[in-house]
């Protein structure tokens, strides 16, 4: 950590890794549905941009998804290519079938969507994500668990759940923001709690229900997070998620990251899934100023 203006500690890194989910959440978003060859056109285009990470799908939902996430994993990017799996062995059996050995495994983590939703305990949650990941590990996947619900999560299960992700051989935690009731000051404060506490690689989920996606994500970065979840043009499920291309343009404004993505590249990217999701897109306007360093 080096100290900032005023002796504020940075407590954050300066290298980010962004994971597109556009192919996931993206695709949850009302009226969506994209073909396999728009999802592998999509991979390819992300992977040419420098993407991380391509959340490619869903394999558990089935044909067509199956097909879609097997095409893409056979492109042999450079890209990591993951899939996103509920708390149950078949899912996994699903993602492996796919040739997909990256597996990001979801779990409530919040008493409302535990006791409410699932009508489980606390005890249930721990005892299944130790089977689901156990048997992941065993059949030589890299795990990433998502504690879904997390902002309205109680903080100490919170901390409980990081650690036996941890121990169970997860190499990064997921907090999402599911509903979206996140803003900024509580973002950072509850991302440098958990950084402080569980010792493993925090990848932030932002929605956008409150307009805060992108506020969200930058505050994230700056309490630790260095994995950031985004969609291109910010498509997802209700008012969508946090948007790659304002994410990009502001850890390039505030934090003068330089990422350096390829605007032209990133404007055909912008428009090639706006116009697969039926929707317009920022990229008219021109990222060579949306995303300039």
């Amino acid at each position: 950590m080096s100290p900032a203006v005023g002796g504020e500690m940075k407590v954050y890194m300066e290298k980010v890794y962004f994971v597109d989910t556009t192919l996931r959440d993206g695709e949850q978003a009302p009226g969506v549905a994209f073909s396999v060859i728009e999802k592998v056109c999509i991979a390819r285009m992300l992977d040419q941009l420098g993407v991380s990470q391509i959340e490619a799908g869903v394999p558990a939902m089935g044909s067509p998804e199956i097909e879609a996430v097997a095409a893409i994993s056979r492109l042999r990017l450079n890209a990591v290519v993951s899939t996103w799996n509920r708390m149950v062995i078949g899912d996994i059996k699903a993602s492996l079938a796919c040739g997909v050995k990256n597996t990001h495994i979801t779990l409530p983590a919040s008493d409302i969507h535990i006791k409410h939703k699932l009508r489980k305990d606390r005890f249930w949650v721990i005892e299944s994500m130790r089977r689901v990941v156990s048997y992941a590990k065993e059949h030589g996947c890299n795990v990433t668990v998502g504690l879904e619900d997390a902002s309205r999560a109680d903080l100490d299960f919170l901390i409980q759940l990081a650690g036996q992700a941890r121990r169970e051989g997860a190499s990064r935690l997921r907090f999402a923001d599911t509903v979206g009731m996140l803003e900024p000051f509580r973002t950072r404060q509850v991302i440098e709690l958990l950084a402080a506490e569980i010792g493993i690689d925090i990848e932030f989920h932002g929605h956008n229900d409150f307009g805060m996606a992108t506020a969200n994500t930058l505050a994230a970065y700056k309490g630790g997070a260095k994995y950031l979840s985004t969609t291109i043009n910010g498509i997802g499920e209700r008012a969508g998620n946090c948007s790659f291309e304002e994410a990009v343009a502001a850890l390039n404004h505030f934090e003068k990251l330089g990422l350096g993505f390829d605007n032209k590249l990133l404007k055909q990217l912008c428009y090639y899934v706006g116009k697969a999701a039926g929707r317009a897109t920022s990229a008219v306007y021109g990222p060579e100023i949306v995303v300039a360093n």
